[in-house]
Protein backbone atom coordinates (compact mmCIF):
# COMPACT_ATOMS: atom_id res chain seq x y z
CA UNK A 1 0.00 0.00 0.00
CA UNK A 2 2.84 2.17 0.85
CA UNK A 3 4.01 1.37 -3.31
CA UNK A 4 0.58 2.24 -4.58
CA UNK A 5 0.51 6.11 -2.27
CA UNK A 6 3.70 6.86 -3.88
CA UNK A 7 2.35 6.49 -7.09
CA UNK A 8 -0.63 7.96 -6.64
CA UNK A 9 0.27 11.32 -4.44
CA UNK A 10 3.17 11.66 -7.26
CA UNK A 11 0.84 11.54 -10.28
CA UNK A 12 -1.90 13.74 -8.90
CA UNK A 13 1.03 16.15 -7.38
CA UNK A 14 2.95 16.31 -10.91
CA UNK A 15 -0.12 18.47 -11.78
CA UNK A 16 -0.39 21.08 -9.39
CA UNK A 17 2.76 23.15 -10.03
CA UNK A 18 1.41 24.58 -12.99
CA UNK A 19 -1.96 24.03 -13.27
CA UNK A 20 -2.50 28.33 -13.22
CA UNK A 21 0.17 28.24 -15.86
CA UNK A 22 -2.14 25.71 -17.66
CA UNK A 23 -4.83 28.03 -17.57
CA UNK A 24 -3.03 30.65 -18.71
CA UNK A 25 -2.80 28.77 -21.57
CA UNK A 26 -6.20 28.68 -22.55
CA UNK A 27 -6.33 32.61 -23.92
CA UNK A 28 -5.10 36.05 -22.96
CA UNK A 29 -6.03 36.55 -19.65
CA UNK A 30 -5.71 39.28 -17.01
CA UNK A 31 -3.89 37.99 -13.87
CA UNK A 32 -7.01 38.09 -11.57
CA UNK A 33 -9.04 35.99 -13.77
CA UNK A 34 -6.24 33.12 -14.07
CA UNK A 35 -6.00 33.28 -9.86
CA UNK A 36 -9.79 33.39 -9.34
CA UNK A 37 -10.28 29.96 -11.54
CA UNK A 38 -7.43 28.50 -10.48
CA UNK A 39 -8.71 28.39 -7.10
CA UNK A 40 -12.32 27.34 -8.47
CA UNK A 41 -10.72 24.87 -9.97
CA UNK A 42 -8.74 23.48 -8.19
CA UNK A 43 -10.97 23.15 -5.45
CA UNK A 44 -13.70 22.26 -7.08
CA UNK A 45 -12.70 18.24 -7.22
CA UNK A 46 -13.59 18.15 -3.66
CA UNK A 47 -17.45 19.56 -3.42
CA UNK A 48 -18.58 16.17 -5.01
CA UNK A 49 -15.68 14.38 -2.69
CA UNK A 50 -17.36 16.20 0.32
CA UNK A 51 -20.65 14.15 -0.19
CA UNK A 52 -18.69 10.65 -1.50
CA UNK A 53 -16.23 9.88 0.63
CA UNK A 54 -18.63 8.92 4.00
CA UNK A 55 -20.61 7.18 1.47
CA UNK A 56 -17.28 5.41 -0.01
CA UNK A 57 -16.08 4.55 3.74
CA UNK A 58 -20.08 3.27 4.84
CA UNK A 59 -19.24 0.76 1.43
CA UNK A 60 -15.99 -0.03 2.50
CA UNK A 61 -17.00 -1.08 5.94
CA UNK A 62 -19.65 -3.25 4.57
CA UNK A 63 -18.38 -5.07 1.60
CA UNK A 64 -14.20 -3.92 2.20
CA UNK A 65 -11.94 -0.86 1.12
CA UNK A 66 -10.18 -2.69 -1.89
CA UNK A 67 -12.75 -2.82 -4.55
CA UNK A 68 -12.87 1.33 -3.71
CA UNK A 69 -9.57 1.75 -4.35
CA UNK A 70 -9.12 0.48 -7.66
CA UNK A 71 -12.45 2.60 -9.02
CA UNK A 72 -11.05 5.31 -7.56
CA UNK A 73 -8.12 4.29 -8.95
CA UNK A 74 -9.10 4.32 -12.70
CA UNK A 75 -11.80 7.25 -12.03
CA UNK A 76 -9.12 9.19 -11.32
CA UNK A 77 -6.91 8.19 -14.21
CA UNK A 78 -9.59 8.73 -16.78
CA UNK A 79 -10.05 12.20 -15.61
CA UNK A 80 -6.74 12.96 -15.81
CA UNK A 81 -5.77 11.53 -19.14
CA UNK A 82 -8.96 14.06 -20.36
CA UNK A 83 -7.48 17.05 -18.78
CA UNK A 84 -4.79 17.04 -21.08
CA UNK A 85 -7.36 17.67 -23.95
CA UNK A 86 -8.93 20.42 -22.52
CA UNK A 87 -8.69 23.98 -24.23
CA UNK A 88 -11.14 26.22 -22.25
CA UNK A 89 -11.74 26.57 -18.06
CA UNK A 90 -14.63 25.54 -18.07
CA UNK A 91 -14.00 21.62 -19.49
CA UNK A 92 -11.33 21.76 -17.04
CA UNK A 93 -14.11 22.68 -14.37
CA UNK A 94 -16.24 19.99 -15.34
CA UNK A 95 -13.67 17.11 -15.06
CA UNK A 96 -12.36 17.90 -11.73
CA UNK A 97 -16.15 18.31 -10.81
CA UNK A 98 -16.31 14.60 -11.88
CA UNK A 99 -13.47 13.43 -10.49
CA UNK A 100 -14.28 14.83 -6.74
CA UNK A 101 -16.97 11.51 -7.22
CA UNK A 102 -13.78 9.25 -7.67
CA UNK A 103 -11.43 10.74 -5.62
CA UNK A 104 -10.18 9.42 -2.37
CA UNK A 105 -7.70 6.70 -3.15
CA UNK A 106 -5.44 7.86 -0.62
CA UNK A 107 -8.10 8.32 1.97
CA UNK A 108 -9.26 5.04 1.47
CA UNK A 109 -5.86 3.65 1.94
CA UNK A 110 -5.60 5.00 5.45
CA UNK A 111 -9.18 3.60 6.26
CA UNK A 112 -7.73 -0.12 5.12
CA UNK A 113 -5.06 0.42 7.27
CA UNK A 114 -6.34 2.08 10.36
CA UNK A 115 -9.03 -0.83 10.74
CA UNK A 116 -6.13 -3.36 9.97
CA UNK A 117 -4.13 -1.81 12.56
CA UNK A 118 -3.25 -2.60 16.17
CA UNK A 119 -4.32 0.61 18.22
CA UNK A 120 -1.42 0.96 20.13
CA UNK A 121 0.61 1.00 16.84
CA UNK A 122 -1.63 2.97 14.93
CA UNK A 123 0.33 6.59 14.86
CA UNK A 124 3.30 4.75 14.02
CA UNK A 125 1.55 2.84 11.09
CA UNK A 126 -0.14 5.68 10.17
CA UNK A 127 2.77 7.55 10.05
CA UNK A 128 4.77 5.21 8.03
CA UNK A 129 1.91 5.09 5.37
CA UNK A 130 1.72 8.27 5.14
CA UNK A 131 5.55 8.40 4.34
CA UNK A 132 4.48 6.64 1.27
CA UNK A 133 2.19 9.87 0.35
CA UNK A 134 4.58 12.30 1.23
CA UNK A 135 7.29 10.21 -0.72
CA UNK A 136 5.12 10.67 -3.94
CA UNK A 137 4.50 14.56 -3.05
CA UNK A 138 8.25 14.95 -2.52
CA UNK A 139 9.02 14.18 -6.27
CA UNK A 140 5.82 14.54 -8.01
CA UNK A 141 5.62 18.28 -8.65
CA UNK A 142 9.36 18.32 -9.25
CA UNK A 143 8.97 15.69 -11.71
CA UNK A 144 5.84 17.43 -13.05
CA UNK A 145 7.35 20.26 -13.49
CA UNK A 146 10.35 19.06 -15.66
CA UNK A 147 8.19 17.18 -17.99
CA UNK A 148 5.89 20.21 -18.15
CA UNK A 149 9.21 22.68 -19.15
CA UNK A 150 10.39 19.33 -21.22
CA UNK A 151 7.41 17.93 -23.08
CA UNK A 152 4.20 20.32 -22.59
CA UNK A 153 1.39 20.03 -20.35
CA UNK A 154 -0.26 17.77 -22.41
CA UNK A 155 2.07 15.02 -22.24
CA UNK A 156 2.51 15.71 -18.80
CA UNK A 157 -1.24 14.95 -18.01
CA UNK A 158 -1.13 11.38 -20.40
CA UNK A 159 1.75 10.13 -18.56
CA UNK A 160 0.36 11.00 -14.79
CA UNK A 161 -2.61 9.25 -15.82
CA UNK A 162 -0.64 6.07 -17.05
CA UNK A 163 0.79 6.19 -13.85
CA UNK A 164 -2.38 5.94 -11.80
CA UNK A 165 -3.65 3.08 -13.89
CA UNK A 166 0.02 1.29 -12.80
CA UNK A 167 -0.56 1.72 -9.08
CA UNK A 168 -4.57 0.55 -9.59
CA UNK A 169 -2.91 -3.05 -11.44
CA UNK A 170 -0.86 -3.04 -7.97
CA UNK A 171 -3.83 -3.08 -6.14
CA UNK A 172 -5.07 -5.51 -7.96
CA UNK A 173 -2.96 -8.03 -7.76
CA UNK A 174 -0.64 -6.87 -4.94
CA UNK A 175 -3.18 -5.96 -2.05
CA UNK A 176 -4.73 -8.51 0.39
CA UNK A 177 -7.75 -7.18 2.22
CA UNK A 178 -8.47 -9.08 5.58
CA UNK A 179 -12.43 -9.98 5.28
CA UNK A 180 -14.33 -9.56 7.87
CA UNK A 181 -17.66 -11.40 8.43
CA UNK A 182 -20.57 -8.55 7.91
CA UNK A 183 -22.82 -10.79 7.96
CA UNK A 184 -24.38 -9.80 11.33
CA UNK A 185 -23.35 -6.18 11.16
CA UNK A 186 -25.34 -5.79 8.25
CA UNK A 187 -28.48 -6.42 9.55
CA UNK A 188 -27.82 -4.45 13.10
CA UNK A 189 -25.81 -1.30 11.24
CA UNK A 190 -26.67 1.93 12.57
CA UNK A 191 -28.41 4.60 9.91
CA UNK A 192 -26.21 6.99 8.68
CA UNK A 193 -28.22 9.33 11.36
CA UNK A 194 -27.39 7.28 14.07
CA UNK A 195 -23.55 7.49 13.29
CA UNK A 196 -23.57 11.22 13.01
CA UNK A 197 -25.15 11.25 16.31
CA UNK A 198 -22.75 9.59 17.99
CA UNK A 199 -19.90 11.78 16.37
CA UNK A 200 -21.52 14.49 18.07
CA UNK A 201 -21.88 12.74 21.01
CA UNK A 202 -18.25 12.87 21.27
CA UNK A 203 -16.72 16.24 21.82
CA UNK A 204 -12.81 15.68 20.68
CA UNK A 205 -14.14 13.82 18.09
CA UNK A 206 -16.13 16.42 16.50
CA UNK A 207 -13.49 19.18 17.78
CA UNK A 208 -10.70 16.95 15.54
CA UNK A 209 -12.99 16.53 12.53
CA UNK A 210 -13.35 20.51 12.54
CA UNK A 211 -9.23 21.26 13.12
CA UNK A 212 -9.10 18.70 10.12
CA UNK A 213 -11.35 21.08 8.00
CA UNK A 214 -9.51 24.38 9.34
CA UNK A 215 -6.06 22.55 8.34
CA UNK A 216 -7.24 21.68 5.06
CA UNK A 217 -8.29 24.94 4.40
CA UNK A 218 -5.12 26.32 5.72
CA UNK A 219 -3.37 24.02 3.66
CA UNK A 220 -5.04 24.42 0.53
CA UNK A 221 -5.56 28.32 0.27
CA UNK A 222 -2.44 28.65 -0.86
CA UNK A 223 -1.86 25.34 -2.99
CA UNK A 224 -2.63 26.65 -6.09
CA UNK A 225 -1.52 29.91 -6.00
CA UNK A 226 2.61 28.59 -5.24
CA UNK A 227 3.49 28.68 -8.42
CA UNK A 228 2.47 32.00 -9.26
CA UNK A 229 4.12 33.42 -6.21
CA UNK A 230 7.50 32.03 -7.54
CA UNK A 231 7.14 33.67 -10.80
CA UNK A 232 6.94 37.01 -9.01
CA UNK A 233 10.26 35.74 -7.16
CA UNK A 234 12.04 34.86 -9.53
CA UNK A 235 12.92 35.77 -13.74
CA UNK A 236 14.31 32.48 -14.32
CA UNK A 237 12.72 30.86 -17.42
CA UNK A 238 12.04 27.37 -16.11
CA UNK A 239 9.27 28.62 -13.84
CA UNK A 240 7.33 25.11 -13.84
CA UNK A 241 10.20 23.30 -12.15
CA UNK A 242 11.22 26.29 -9.60
CA UNK A 243 7.17 25.42 -9.08
CA UNK A 244 7.77 22.09 -8.79
CA UNK A 245 10.73 22.61 -6.67
CA UNK A 246 8.68 24.73 -3.95
CA UNK A 247 6.11 22.09 -3.48
CA UNK A 248 8.79 19.26 -3.43
CA UNK A 249 10.87 21.10 -0.49
CA UNK A 250 7.91 20.97 1.88
CA UNK A 251 7.31 17.23 0.83
CA UNK A 252 11.00 16.33 1.83
CA UNK A 253 10.37 18.06 5.30
CA UNK A 254 7.49 15.89 5.69
CA UNK A 255 9.29 12.43 5.08
CA UNK A 256 11.77 13.57 7.60
CA UNK A 257 9.75 13.77 10.40
CA UNK A 258 6.23 12.14 9.88
CA UNK A 259 6.61 8.85 11.12
CA UNK A 260 8.52 10.72 14.49
CA UNK A 261 5.53 12.59 15.06
CA UNK A 262 2.97 9.70 14.64
CA UNK A 263 5.07 7.73 17.37
CA UNK A 264 4.94 10.15 19.70
CA UNK A 265 1.59 10.59 19.61
CA UNK A 266 1.71 7.03 20.58
CA UNK A 267 3.43 7.86 23.39
CA UNK A 268 2.35 11.31 24.86
CA UNK A 269 -1.15 11.65 22.80
CA UNK A 270 -2.25 12.89 19.71
CA UNK A 271 -4.01 15.57 21.03
CA UNK A 272 -1.32 17.04 22.65
CA UNK A 273 1.47 16.29 19.64
CA UNK A 274 -1.30 17.96 17.24
CA UNK A 275 -1.02 21.28 19.70
CA UNK A 276 2.37 21.51 19.01
CA UNK A 277 2.13 20.90 15.60
CA UNK A 278 -0.36 23.58 15.23
CA UNK A 279 1.72 26.76 16.81
CA UNK A 280 4.47 25.01 14.65
CA UNK A 281 3.40 25.58 11.42
CA UNK A 282 1.68 29.24 12.25
CA UNK A 283 5.27 30.68 13.34
CA UNK A 284 6.76 28.94 10.06
CA UNK A 285 3.90 30.19 7.33
CA UNK A 286 4.16 33.72 8.23
CA UNK A 287 7.21 34.39 7.18
CA UNK A 288 6.59 32.93 4.03
CA UNK A 289 4.48 36.58 2.71
CA UNK A 290 7.73 38.45 3.43
CA UNK A 291 10.53 36.66 1.54
CA UNK A 292 11.88 38.65 -1.44
CA UNK A 293 13.95 35.75 -3.05
CA UNK A 294 12.94 32.15 -4.20
CA UNK A 295 15.81 30.39 -1.77
CA UNK A 296 14.44 32.14 1.26
CA UNK A 297 10.45 30.43 0.64
CA UNK A 298 12.29 27.11 -0.06
CA UNK A 299 14.04 26.91 3.14
CA UNK A 300 10.85 28.41 4.46
CA UNK A 301 8.62 25.55 3.00
CA UNK A 302 10.93 22.75 4.31
CA UNK A 303 11.06 23.86 8.08
CA UNK A 304 7.16 24.44 7.65
CA UNK A 305 6.92 20.60 5.83
CA UNK A 306 8.71 19.00 8.84
CA UNK A 307 5.55 20.65 11.21
CA UNK A 308 2.62 19.92 8.98
CA UNK A 309 3.73 16.70 8.14
CA UNK A 310 2.74 15.26 11.60
CA UNK A 311 -1.19 16.61 11.47
CA UNK A 312 -2.73 13.97 8.93
CA UNK A 313 -1.39 10.67 11.00
CA UNK A 314 -2.11 12.10 14.53
CA UNK A 315 -5.75 13.13 13.39
CA UNK A 316 -6.72 9.51 11.72
CA UNK A 317 -4.93 7.57 14.53
CA UNK A 318 -6.93 9.33 17.14
CA UNK A 319 -10.12 8.90 15.28
CA UNK A 320 -8.96 5.26 15.30
CA UNK A 321 -8.64 5.00 18.71
CA UNK A 322 -12.10 6.93 19.51
CA UNK A 323 -14.77 5.57 16.68
CA UNK A 324 -16.36 2.02 16.97
CA UNK A 325 -14.11 -0.80 14.96
CA UNK A 326 -17.42 -1.77 13.06
CA UNK A 327 -17.81 2.04 12.15
CA UNK A 328 -14.33 3.19 11.30
CA UNK A 329 -14.56 3.26 7.46
CA UNK A 330 -17.67 5.29 7.96
CA UNK A 331 -16.65 7.60 10.83
CA UNK A 332 -13.22 8.04 8.78
CA UNK A 333 -15.22 9.03 5.92
CA UNK A 334 -16.83 12.17 7.64
CA UNK A 335 -13.25 12.99 8.66
CA UNK A 336 -12.27 13.50 4.70
CA UNK A 337 -15.70 15.27 4.24
CA UNK A 338 -14.40 17.38 6.60
CA UNK A 339 -10.99 17.72 4.81
CA UNK A 340 -12.35 17.77 1.87
CA UNK A 341 -14.60 20.57 2.91
CA UNK A 342 -11.56 22.42 3.75
CA UNK A 343 -9.72 21.76 0.12
CA UNK A 344 -13.13 23.47 -1.11
CA UNK A 345 -12.91 26.21 1.08
CA UNK A 346 -8.83 27.58 1.15
CA UNK A 347 -8.05 27.72 -2.88
CA UNK A 348 -11.32 30.23 -2.89
CA UNK A 349 -10.07 31.96 -0.06
CA UNK A 350 -6.79 31.93 -1.65
CA UNK A 351 -7.74 32.56 -5.14
CA UNK A 352 -10.08 35.52 -4.11
CA UNK A 353 -7.49 37.42 -1.53
CA UNK A 354 -4.58 37.04 -3.70
CA UNK A 355 -7.18 38.51 -6.34
CA UNK A 356 -7.69 41.71 -4.73
CA UNK A 357 -4.87 42.26 -2.23
CA UNK A 358 -1.77 39.96 -3.42
CA UNK A 359 -1.13 36.62 -2.61
CA UNK A 360 0.96 37.18 0.03
CA UNK A 361 -1.91 38.10 2.46
CA UNK A 362 -3.01 34.60 2.02
CA UNK A 363 -0.24 33.72 4.12
CA UNK A 364 -1.01 35.91 7.13
CA UNK A 365 -4.72 34.30 6.64
CA UNK A 366 -2.76 30.68 6.81
CA UNK A 367 -1.26 31.46 10.24
CA UNK A 368 -4.71 32.61 11.66
CA UNK A 369 -6.25 29.68 10.55
CA UNK A 370 -3.47 27.29 12.40
CA UNK A 371 -3.91 29.60 15.69
CA UNK A 372 -7.45 29.43 15.49
CA UNK A 373 -7.57 25.37 15.01
CA UNK A 374 -4.77 25.23 18.18
CA UNK A 375 -7.43 27.52 20.16
CA UNK A 376 -10.08 25.09 19.37
CA UNK A 377 -8.09 22.18 20.20
CA UNK A 378 -6.84 23.09 23.61
CA UNK A 379 -10.36 24.72 24.70
CA UNK A 380 -11.96 20.94 23.70
CA UNK A 381 -9.10 19.31 25.30
CA UNK A 382 -9.66 21.44 28.96
CA UNK A 383 -13.42 20.94 28.60
CA UNK A 384 -12.67 17.01 28.74
CA UNK A 385 -10.10 17.12 31.37
CA UNK A 386 -13.16 19.21 33.34
CA UNK A 387 -15.52 16.26 32.42
CA UNK A 388 -13.67 13.44 33.53
CA UNK A 389 -12.62 15.30 36.74
CA UNK A 390 -16.62 15.43 37.69
CA UNK A 391 -16.77 11.94 36.94
CA UNK A 392 -13.95 10.72 39.40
Amino acid sequence: MWICNFIIAASMTMVLPFLSLYISTFGDFSAEYVQHWSGFIFGVTFVTAFFMSPIWGRIGDRYGFKPILIINGLGIAASIFLMGFMHHVHGLFLLRLFMGIVTGFIPTSIALIAKQTPKKEAGETLGTLQMGTVSGTLFGPLIGGVMADSFGFQYTFIITSLSIVLATIVVIFGIVEKSYDHSNGAKERPSRIAVIQLILKRRMLVSVMAIAFIVQAALFSIQPLLSLYVSQLTKADSVAFLSGLAFSVTGFGNLLLTRKWGKLGDEIGFDKVLMILLILSAVLIVPQALVTNLWQLIILRFLFGMAVGGMLPCITAYIRIEAPFELQGEVLGYNQSFRFLGNVVGPVIGGVLSGYIGISSVFYVTGFLFLLAFGLLWWSFKQSEAKIKEIY
